[in-house]
C-alpha cells in the first residue's frame, strides 16, 4: 500500500456549540473538507464532547456531568453515523462517557466508511477519572485490533499510550497505525503522551497518530486548561528522515482560539519494507521472555 492520508483535529473546546445538532453539523463540514483533500480517516481527541457542557442544565452538579455527556454522546453518535458513508471518510469520534451496568466508561468510537462502528474503552484511568466526587469512571478490559482500508490498527486513549505493558501486548498483533486521542491539562501531560507515542512508534515499527483537545469548555467545572498539539510519529529510521517525526504541530493552550489541524500521510510502503527487514536494528516483537529479573541482593552476591 502507498501512503495513507489522515487528518488530526485538535478540537478547541471553546467552540461552545449551542446544541448537539450544531456540533454534528460542524463535524459534517469538517469531514466534507477533509475528504476533499483525499484523507481517508479523521480523528478527534479524547473528551472533545466536553464542549457540550456549554449547553448543560443550569443546575447540573459535577458528579452528574458524565451522565449528561453520555446522553449527549448517544445523540451525537446517531447524528454522525451516516456521515462516513456520505463523505467516504472514516472518523474516530474522539472519546465520550458511555453508561453500562458496570458504570461509565471513557470510550472511543471509530465510525468507518464501510459502515462499521468500532469501540475502544480506555484501559488505564487517571486519578481524576477515578474520583468519586466528580468523573468516576470504570476501566475497560479489552484492547481491540481491527483492519481498516488494508491497515491493521488499534486505539490507545491518552494514558494508555504511556503504558509499556500495553505496547508489549499489542506488539504481537503487528499494527500499522495506532490512534491516540488525548486530553492533557498541562504541558507536562502533553509531553508525556506525545513522548510515549513517539516511543511506541519505535517499539512497534509502526505509525502513531496523536491529537488532543485545546482550550476550555464554556461550562466546565473541572478542566481549567487543555494543552495539546497534533503529530504523526514513525520509527526513527534514515528512510523516514531520522527523527521519528513525520508531521507535527506544536502544543498550544488554545486560549487564542488556536485549533491545530494536521493533514498528513502514513508512509505505509516504507513501514512495510522496514518491518520486512530493511530496519537498522529492530528485532521485531521482542518479548524479553528469555530474560530473568535479578533482585539487588542477589546481584550483590554474584558480584562478590
Amino acid at each position: 500500500m502507498s501512503d495513507y492520508p489522515i487528518a488530526l483535529w485538535s478540537f478547541n473546546l471553546g467552540r461552545a456549540p449551542a446544541s448537539v445538532e450544531v456540533l454534528a453539523r460542524l463535524i459534517d463540514e469538517e469531514m466534507r473538507k477533509s475528504a476533499a483533500t483525499g484523507a481517508r480517516l479523521i480523528m478527534l481527541p479524547e473528551y472533545f464532547i466536553e464542549c457540550c457542557l456549554a449547553f448543560k442544565p443550569a443546575d447540573l452538579t459535577p458528579d452528574l456531568e458524565m451522565a449528561f455527556l453520555a446522553d449527549v454522546g448517544v445523540e451525537l453518535l446517531k447524528l454522525v453515523a451516516p456521515l462516513p458513508q456520505k463523505h467516504g471518510i472514516s472518523i474516530l469520534l474522539g472519546t465520550m462517557p458511555v453508561k453500562s451496568d458496570n458504570g461509565i466508561t471513557n470510550s472511543a468510537f471509530l465510525l468507518t466508511a464501510d459502515g462499521r462502528c468500532i469501540r475502544q474503552d480506555k484501559l488505564c484511568l487517571t486519578p481524576f477519572e477515578q474520583d468519586p466526587e466528580t468523573w468516576r469512571l470504570t476501566p475497560g478490559s479489552e484492547l481491540v485490533v481491527f483492519e481498516l482500508d488494508g491497515l491493521k490498527m488499534a486505539i490507545l486513549i491518552c494514558l494508555d499510550i504511556e503504558m509499556p505493558a500495553l505496547s508489549c501486548l499489542l506488539a504481537a498483533a503487528k499494527p500499522d497505525l495506532v490512534l491516540v486521542p488525548s486530553m492533557t491539562e498541562k504541558l507536562s501531560g502533553y509531553n508525556r503522551v506525545f513522548g510515549c507515542a513517539k516511543a511506541r512508534a519505535v517499539e512497534l515499527m509502526c505509525a502513531v497518530a496523536v491529537c488532543g483537545v485545546v482550550g476550555v469548555s464554556k461550562g466546565t467545572t473541572q478542566n481549567e486548561s487543555s494543552v495539546s498539539g497534533a503529530a504523526l510519529y514513525v520509527p526513527c529510521e534514515e528512510s523516514l528522515g531520522f527523527t521519528g517525526v513525520a508531521a507535527e504541530i506544536a502544543a498550544t493552550d488554545g486560549t487564542g482560539s488556536e485549533e491545530p489541524f494536521l493533514t498528513c500521510a502514513v508512509p505505509m510502503a516504507e513501514l512495510t519494507a522496514l518491518k520486512d527487514g530493511k530496519a537498522e536494528v529492530w528485532p521485531g516483537a521482542w518479548s524479553a521472555a528469555s530474560v530473568s529479573l535479578i533482585a539487588d541482593d542477589a546481584a550483590e552476591i554474584v558480584s562478590k
